[in-house]
């Protein structure tokens, strides 16, 4: 089911781009500190759903000795695990490996290959694997490489590019939703993922303004399930998420508590 809001919400939007005020090295120390936080006491856990392909996850956390939570959140922020999903950067597949330098330079050498889920998933994998090496083990700076390159970030973490940054927070918030992590979050580890419903609520051009809105939001009107996605169209979604038909009714009671409108 997909809704979107009835009312406009550009007031919102220019009031919670306020949260761009924090200086990029405060940005880099709060997501130095998240990642490290959840490598020293939340790496191993389970995730909090059945998430689809999930023997090609398992097979490769365990061939590259990643957590199997980190190589999920990183499909779900690139792909939301569709096979078939090409960026306009041109990259494809679940974990989107950038045809065809990247692939090529993990082995792949047909585009085809990549539309298989675990060869993609094993390719990125590999991939995050050899960033982690690059990166002394810093996910967060792994992380940046994994979406502008290791050209384009240097190991001693200056002068990160602001787009390599919101990619590790974005990131890390798919690894909340992963892990049933916060206030707000279900963690009913027998839930296909696939039987969570998304509602659209709102498509941005920019990911900060993506962000700003859903913060303002959940302020507004706390309680709901919200994430983002960049779609491969480059947009940014916000979507409602719920479990079930009464789940979704409650959250458009909050909304409409707030000032909005879903049909």
């Amino acid at each position: 089911m997909r809704q979107r809001f009835a009312k406009t919400v550009a007031a919102l939007c220019a009031f919670g781009l306020v949260l761009l005020a924090a200086s990029s090295h405060a940005v880099r120390q709060d997501l130095d500190a998240a990642w490290a936080g959840y490598a020293d006491s939340q790496a191993n856990l389970e995730p909090a759903y059945r998430f689809p392909h999930a023997t090609c996850f398992k097979a490769a956390a365990l061939q590259y000795n990643l957590p199997e939570t980190l190589l999920l959140a990183v499909a779900r922020g690139e792909s939301d695990f569709e096979p078939t999903a090409r960026s306009r950067a041109n990259a494809h597949g679940v974990m989107q490996i950038l045809w065809p330098v990247t692939a090529r330079h993990l082995g792949i050498y047909r585009l085809s290959e990549l539309y298989d889920p675990c060869t993609n998933i094993d390719a990125g994998a590999r991939y995050l694997q050899e960033l982690l090496n690059t990166y002394d083990g810093n996910l967060h700076l792994a992380l940046a490489a994994y979406n502008y390159g290791p050209s384009r970030i240097p190991k001693d973490g200056r002068q990160i590019p602001s787009g390599a940054e919101w990619y590790s927070g974005y990131i890390f918030r798919h690894l909340n939703y992963v892990l049933g992590n916060g206030a707000s979050r279900r963690s009913v580890p027998d839930t296909l993922y696939s039987d969570i419903g998304q509602s659209t609520l709102l498509t941005f051009g920019e990911p900060y303004r993506a962000e700003a809105f859903i913060s303002q939001l959940e302020a507004r009107a706390p309680g709901l399930n919200l994430d983002w996605f960049r779609r491969g169209t480059g947009e940014f979604e916000v979507v409602l998420t719920y479990a079930d038909r009464d789940e979704f009714d409650t959250s458009a009671r909050r909304l409409r508590s707030a000032g909005f409108r879903i049909d």
